[in-house]
């Protein structure tokens, strides 16, 4: 795993909106990866919704864009236990995209991939009904390679490592497949306020 030096061990000072377990990350934004950061540019991004879907689909960088605009301005909090408020984010609401493929009435689940390989499993309802985005711009500025742009999937009501960082697609699923963290000790779901960590919390 890439991990920023220097961010750990600081001093938990409580603050409204901070969940259990977790500190103030202030200015701070820790880059950490399970892998390499790869060279993807948004000319060859694109972003597929496929498995129990009516109309399987799979957008450009430009198609995406066409999308109507949605924003995140909020809290992100990551397991290692570091939190960031205020953040703002903006791209598509994935309910855009789903919208267009139509899940079957089955679906239940998904699998998120990125471009490269890393994979986080999620509820559907979890990337329903505003709860998260395809994002590409932070701060209103373009989303930097090591945070995960060009694009990268948003979930912020769950722990970070279900938001993956240079998304690619979702596989829609009727059952839960665990995904890369969750086969190695991660908890299934990843809630923060209930410090869904690892398995067995």
């Amino acid at each position: 795993m890439n991990v920023t030096r220097g961010f750990t061990g600081r001093d938990r000072v409580h603050r409204p909106g901070l969940p259990p377990g977790q500190y103030d990350a202030g200015d701070d934004w820790p880059v950490l990866s399970a892998e390499v950061t790869p060279d993807l540019t948004a000319e060859a991004w694109t972003f597929r919704v496929d498995g129990l879907v009516e109309r399987p689909r799979t957008w450009t960088w430009d198609e995406a864009h066409t999308l109507p605009g949605s924003a995140y301005e909020g809290d992100i909090h990551c397991v290692t236990s570091w939190s960031k408020f205020g953040v703002r984010f903006g791209g598509v609401s994935m309910d855009a995209f789903l919208d267009r493929v139509r899940p079957h009435d089955s679906a239940t689940h998904a699998v998120a991939y990125s471009h490269t390989g890393y994979t986080a499993n999620l509820p559907l309802a979890d990337l329903r009904d505003g709860r998260a985005w395809i994002a590409w711009e932070y701060d209103g500025r373009p989303l930097t390679p090591e945070h995960g742009g060009p694009a990268r999937l948003l979930v912020p009501h769950l722990y970070f490592w279900k938001s993956a960082k240079w998304i690619a697609g979702l596989r829609i699923l009727d059952h839960d497949e665990p995904g890369f963290w969750e086969r190695n000790g991660y908890h299934d779901r990843g809630n923060p306020w209930a410090e869904e960590r690892y398995s067995g919390d």
